[in-house]
């Protein structure tokens, strides 16, 4: 049986886990909280105060960090000191995950549709941030969630949690996304979160309803399964060797619940895997 560690427990709403440098960051959503956590101390420390449902991050090639605010419509920016300033005016949208290229692309996709009200707007689509502007570049996403950019900055594979399936897209020298395609079809039972690629161009996906994360090939042949015994809401390949799979799991109690996960029942886990992480995040 593979073996689960817990890093950090009593936490709310937890995603977004990203590697960098030599520890692991990640979003709780419910304290408005973006925390690095080192692995082999637990020790925790938070690096930015966000209040945004949802709250998801990606690193930009030069080492700052950048956040969604979904309820400000903005993309913000941590500067090296530790403030927060505006990178992006991305306004009004129901903003969800997030992803930066090697080039410094940023790829943020919103939702069509309010979760708490379950009012439908229509199909979700990904939206480009560079050089200061702001396009949409993809569409017609039913549940746009997880997304990740392969090693060599060609492809942007996004999550349909709805479409129960990963897409991939050729990225442009000016990073507008082209070529979609499917990528894999998991399955009518599956919901597909957060995800990352590893060196071999398997994806890992979380899978809230599912309890589990699942390494997949292209097409759609399951390589591994690590299950839990809550919700698996995004994973990240990191660490010394990049062969830690790093999971953010909890008690989900649904989108129409006030608190949507069971409150405390937050954890950051660990697992080794055989295959280390490439590309973003």
């Amino acid at each position: 049986m593979t073996e689960v560690r817990t890093l950090l427990d009593g936490r709310g709403l937890v995603e977004s886990p990203r590697w960098h440098g030599d520890r692991l960051y990640f979003s709780d959503w419910s304290a408005g909280e973006v925390v690095a956590v080192d692995p082999a101390t637990g020790a925790a420390e938070v690096v930015a105060r966000v209040t945004s449902l949802p709250l998801c991050t990606a690193w930009l090639p030069d080492g700052r960090l950048v956040i969604v605010s979904s309820a400000d419509g903005l993309l913000l920016r941590r500067e090296p000191d530790g403030t927060l300033v505006t990178h992006a005016d991305l306004g009004p949208a129901a903003w969800n995950d997030i992803v930066a290229d090697g080039r410094g692309n940023v790829y943020v996709n919103a939702v069509g549709f309010d979760p708490m009200s379950g009012e439908v707007a229509g199909p979700g689509a990904v939206w480009l941030v560079a050089d200061g502007t702001v396009r949409q570049v993809a569409d017609d996403i039913a549940f746009p969630n997880g997304m990740a950019v392969t090693s060599d900055n060609s492809t942007l594979i996004v999550a349909d949690s709805y479409g129960h399936s990963l897409v991939a897209f050729d990225i442009g020298a000016d990073g507008t996304l082209a070529n979609r395609r499917l990528w894999a079809d998991l399955g009518e039972a599956a919901a597909p979160d957060g995800i990352c690629v590893d060196a071999e161009g398997a994806v890992w996906y979380a899978d809230v309803p599912n309890r589990h994360c699942v390494r997949v090939a292209e097409g759609g042949e399951i390589l591994r399964t690590v299950d839990l015994d809550r919700g698996a809401f995004a994973c990240a390949l990191g660490g010394a060797d990049g062969t830690t799979l790093f999971i953010t799991a909890a008690e989900w109690r649904g989108m129409t619940d006030a608190e949507m996960v069971t409150p405390a029942s937050g954890q950051v886990l660990a697992t080794e895997v055989d295959v280390p992480g490439a590309g973003r995040p």
